[in-house]
């Protein structure tokens, strides 16, 4: 017997940009089933009339296998089609070509939150948000008690869902589609949301589900979380399929995909990453006074510039940037929040320039991926620009000893040290 939990050969999906999808009735379900052959035979349309096209493959001549057991990891850029393959196994969507085969039950964590309606209480929306999942009655039931206690809400467990907390929410949409138990899970970046404690808790729930045997696909831009969870790794980019194997290797060759280290960037107004009031106009490593740099010394400081345009006034407001090394370990995350001045101060409309100050002898040698974000804390994000620069930092003499060689290690700091004699 086969040992195949998911076969996908040649898989393709097409959208109509700009097309939206009106009602269909059964009469218009027999019309295209009968004019269906005549289709087969009318050249399709694939540039308007401005010279625009129009349409867009999500994805393209994407094959590959996962065993069962195995936790597979999908990564890739924004808009690289990591949702759009989540959705046909899920059969959420049918694929424009190809085909998938999925053997077992699935269960599917593609959206946080499917089926909760705020006028019924948290006990109402546990057995609805259930029942959507797939999960029978009697299974709801049986992991009522287990499920409120992992979102921590016994308290208001009868209360309607309008009066509790955004978070609060999240927490018990999350612990209803967690308590699945189907042979293969699908996860769509669910964990990147809640606040520290409550993504160390789902963290661990994962790893458990994939320590019980459990096929898992998991998406995510935390290369750390993918690493950790995951033994293989598929990489995506512009909807076809770059690479797939160790994750480890995957993982590194995607970090390093950039042909060469990016010291700064800039964005065209309309191209600008951002929405809901915030937009990344520019970034740059700026190291002494030789200005934008795309290599710097381990031993010297340098600043990573974020430059961006408030469009409506704003409080509360986070600017990050998170530092990833090659093998996708997160080396240390910082935002501007930690200057007492701007935590929680209003921001009117206009142009920034938020700056991150990077000490010597802390980033050890090797190149690293900068992302850039802003957002208000657990309600809204503006930008999320995932290895938006590229850093090497190089070992010129030594950081943490003057001989010519790398220490083991994400920093090599320059530590005080003092040496007595203890003795003749």
């Amino acid at each position: 017997m086969s040992d195949i939990a998911i076969c996908a050969e040649h898989l393709g999906k097409r959208y109509r940009i700009g097309e939206r999808q009106r009602y269909v009735a059964l009469r218009d379900v027999l019309t295209r089933a009968i004019s269906a052959p005549a289709r087969l035979f009318r050249p399709q349309r694939t540039v308007s009339p401005n010279g625009h096209p129009t349409h867009i493959w999500a994805l393209k001549d994407v094959s590959f296998e996962v065993h069962q057991g195995e936790v597979v990891g999908v990564i890739g850029r924004n808009g690289a089609g990591k949702t759009t393959l989540l959705k046909i196994l899920a059969r959420v969507t049918l694929p424009t070509e190809g085909h998938a085969q999925v053997k077992g039950r699935v269960g599917s964590l593609l959206e946080v939150g499917t089926g909760f309606h705020p006028e019924l209480t948290g006990r109402e929306n546990v057995h609805l948000s259930g029942a959507i999942l797939g999960m029978g009655k009697k299974e709801i039931e049986r992991k009522f008690d287990e499920m409120v206690a992992f979102a921590e809400v016994e308290k208001f467990i009868d209360t309607p869902l309008k009066h509790y907390s955004s978070g609060m929410q999240m927490r018990l949409a999350f612990a209803v589609a967690a308590h699945l138990e189907p042979e293969m899970l699908l996860v769509d970046e669910v964990l990147a949301v809640g606040d520290l404690q409550f993504q160390k808790k789902c963290l661990g729930k994962m790893s458990r589900v994939a320590n019980e045997g459990r096929t898992v696909f998991f998406v995510s831009h935390n290369m750390g979380a993918i690493t950790r969870l995951c033994g293989r790794a598929i990489w995506l980019d512009g909807g076809r399929l770059v690479a797939a194997g160790p994750v480890e290797e995957v993982a590194s060759a995607y970090i390093r995909s950039s042909a060469e280290a990016r010291g700064e960037r800039r964005w065209e107004a309309a191209d600008a990453p951002g929405k809901g009031g915030v937009c990344l106009l520019a970034a740059r490593v700026v190291a002494g006074e030789q200005g934008p740099a795309s290599t710097v010394d381990i031993r010297k400081p340098f600043q990573i510039e974020i430059e961006y345009e408030i469009l409506k006034a704003l409080s509360h407001l986070r600017v990050a940037v998170r530092v990833v090394a090659a093998d996708g370990t997160i080396a240390f995350t910082s935002s501007d929040d930690a200057n007492p001045t701007w935590d929680g101060c209003p921001r009117d409309p206009g142009r920034y320039i938020s700056r991150c100050w990077v000490p010597g002898n802390l980033m050890n040698e090797g190149r690293y991926s900068l992302t850039l974000s802003a957002d208000i804390p657990f309600v809204e994000t503006f930008f999320f620009e995932e290895s938006a620069l590229t850093l090497d930092v190089e070992q010129m003499g030594g950081g943490g000893t003057r001989y010519p060689e790398r220490w083991p290690g994400l920093v090599c700091p320059k530590l005080d040290w003092d040496v007595e004699r203890a003795g003749p």
